[in-house]
């Protein structure tokens, strides 16, 4: 397969932001030369006019560019003017986005008032029945021409009224129609967003910004990466809002964020984000604007790899084909490295961190499910029995035969060396790709590779020597290694998440080796945590919960937290916990069990895509949830 890059990026190997058109969202510009914008969402009734306006301010003053507010009715969206009045009058001219799903009419009066509304393709004028039909081309052409007539009065509203419009497609809400001619893909996202573009495009209709979010990073990157393909081949340019809906909260949320942004801001793509926490929305702005921040100062194009094609398919997922090494490459998961080759002394104690716990009074082991999978130990020699589990990697020169560990070589120390494993050999290589190394790798079965480019941002450096492997037909296994020296965890987690989101999501990664010198225990649970928001190994329990919004019809937060407290020790499981209906089973797709606000005070359970039981009190929902997962079997008891 060769893929050319110009498909959806203007360049892998050294950042350069796609070009895009300028939409203009009140005196906020958005796209072309104009920076990243940042933008979130109040969680407010938005009937609660001094709420939510109290609550813009404070994201406003957080950094918040744009400010989106939920207008589920007509009644809710006349309110937007006295919220927009309301900010007006306390100094505040940001620019406000009303959010519509299922009415249509609540839109055509927002866009009278606010500077932009979102509509999203699967709930505007669409059915969500997760019902299959076989549309005949002619019942498909007259569903659209139906889509037409009831989307176009607000197309009409929003050029008159000079008002932007986000065609934001979600892959849990994408409707019955697409997902009977597309499937649950993200094609059929593309396509969902495309058909409200041409209808805007007929009525000579412009000012659009378009989003394709997902809870599951790698279809939220493939379907943005096949958008911009879609876009170049119809000679469209607009501008694109990124966003991992219903990431979660705290650390596995912003970890989530950052990967599947990061993913495609290192693409070039993306002219404004929202991160999504089940949190505060003021506490999203930072961690978005830790990720614009990243690309302020990285140069623009410095020298062209047109010439390159794509050994892979960007817009599915699957692992470059590598070699089975003892247990890494081939069909293994990708494997988590540590480091305490820095340590005078290794002792037991030593390994708590890297998730092996030793009791002295039981003389056993006890191993985390985030227990690490080889560990660098420099000089150092291990005079203890290490758990089954462990491997160790040895400097090459105190390395021997007899050993329990593997050796760790440079490029120059291969070559000479006579002292080698039979089964595994570690090279550390800082080198460009060449053919000394080619060479070296080509008739050596043995051989994984430990690449650390030393680089500020690695993402771009390392892909290309992958793909340097893979047009060279050599499949020895990498694991890409770099040293983080920062002085806060969220920079280092978020850095790090950024930086092998891309590598992940394409599948080209072996195993990782992040290193936090100051938290060894943080660098570990950043590592299991990428490659469980990368979809790649899971390690924990995984939590689908949306950010909030005036729609949500419980305490989301409290909830999320509640459930976590009875349900963390499920690993593998997935949980979907969603305020309200409007994505809520569709974004649960892939999700073992959902909890889903139905009613005031109402909730409904959900086994994958599949209601079974309605309507239950809120203060019995979390009970109820825990006694569906053990009829299924998938409930064990914590330890």
């Amino acid at each position: 397969m060769k893929i050319n890059l110009q498909e959806y990026c203007k360049n892998l190997f050294s950042y350069q932001r796609l070009p895009t058109r300028e939409v203009r969202v009140g005196d906020v510009s958005i796209g072309k030369d104009n920076p990243i914008r940042v933008q979130s969402m109040t969680t407010t009734d938005t009937l609660d006019t001094q709420g939510t306006i109290d609550q813009s301010i404070r994201m406003i003053d957080a950094g918040c560019e744009i400010v989106r507010i939920t207008a589920p009715s007509i009644k809710e969206a006349k309110n937007l003017k006295l919220i927009r009045d309301g900010l007006i009058s306390k100094g505040y001219k940001v620019p406000l986005v009303a959010d519509i799903h299922f009415t249509p009419n609540a839109a055509e009066v927002a866009a009278q008032i606010v500077e932009k509304v979102r509509i999203n393709p699967g709930n505007f004028a669409d059915k969500k029945k997760f019902e299959t039909h076989d549309y005949s081309d002619q019942d498909y052409e007259d569903e659209l021409v139906r889509i037409s007539e009831r989307f176009s009065p607000l197309i009409k509203i929003c050029k008159n009224n000079s008002t932007a419009m986000r065609i934001g497609t979600n892959h849990g809400s994408l409707s019955d129609r697409i997902l009977s001619r597309y499937g649950d893909t993200p094609l059929g996202m593309v396509e969902s967003a495309m058909e409200f573009i041409r209808i805007c495009e007929y009525w000579n209709y412009y000012d659009i910004i378009l989003s394709m979010k997902a809870s599951n990073t790698q279809v939220m990157v493939q379907a943005y990466r096949l958008l911009v393909k879609k876009m170049n081949e119809e000679d469209m340019n607009y501008p694109l809002h990124l966003g991992v809906t219903e990431a979660g909260d705290g650390e596995d949320g912003r970890i989530k964020s950052a990967v599947g942004i990061g993913a495609l801001l290192e693409d070039g793509i993306g002219d404004t984000i929202r991160v999504s926490l089940t949190e505060e929305p003021e506490y999203e702005i930072p961690v978005a604007k830790f990720l614009v921040n990243r690309y302020h100062d990285m140069n623009e194009l410095k020298k062209s790899f047109n010439k390159i094609h794509l050994p892979y398919d960007p817009y599915f997922h699957a692992k470059r084909t590598s070699s089975n090494i003892h247990n890494i490459g081939g069909e293994n998961v990708p494997r988590v490295f540590s480091d305490l080759s820095d340590l005078n002394n290794i002792t037991h104690n030593s390994l708590a961190p890297l998730g092996y716990l030793f009791s002295e009074k039981e003389d056993k082991w006890h191993i985390s499910d985030q227990a690490v999978d080889y560990i660098l130990i420099g000089k150092n020699d291990i005079d203890f029995e290490l758990p089954g589990l462990a491997a160790t990697i040895q400097h090459h020169s105190i390395w021997s035969k007899e050993s329990d560990s593997f050796p760790l070589f440079t490029i120059k120390s291969y070559k000479n060396s006579k002292n080698k494993s039979d089964t595994l050999n570690f090279i550390l290589i800082h080198e460009k790709f060449s053919e000394e190394i080619k060479s070296i790798l080509k008739n050596d079965d043995t051989i994984v590779i430990i690449l650390d480019k030393d680089e500020k941002y690695i993402a771009m450096g390392h892909r290309l020597f992958i793909i340097e492997l893979m047009n060279n037909n050599l499949q020895t296994p990498v694991i890409i290694q770099k040293n983080y020296e920062l002085n806060q965890n969220l920079d280092f987690q978020l850095d790090c998440a950024v930086d092998l989101g891309s590598l992940m999501i394409d599948g080209l990664v072996d195993g990782i080796n992040m290193q936090y010198p100051s938290d060894i225990s943080l660098s570990n649970q950043t590592s299991f945590g990428i490659l469980q928001a990368s979809r790649l190994r899971i390690s924990k329990t995984e939590y689908i919960s949306c950010p909030s919004c005036g729609r949500t019809l419980f305490d989301l937060q409290s909830t999320t937290n509640e459930i976590r407290s009875v349900t963390d020790h499920l690993k593998g499981i997935k949980i979907g916990i969603m305020g309200c209906i409007v994505n809520g089973p569709g974004e649960m797709a892939d999700a073992d069990y959902g909890y889903v606000g139905t009613g005031v005070g109402k909730i409904s359970l959900y086994k994958g895509q599949e209601v079974v039981e309605k309507n239950i009190p809120t203060q019995e929902a979390v009970v109820a949830l825990i006694n569906l997962i053990k009829d299924n079997g998938d409930w064990i008891d914590p330890q």
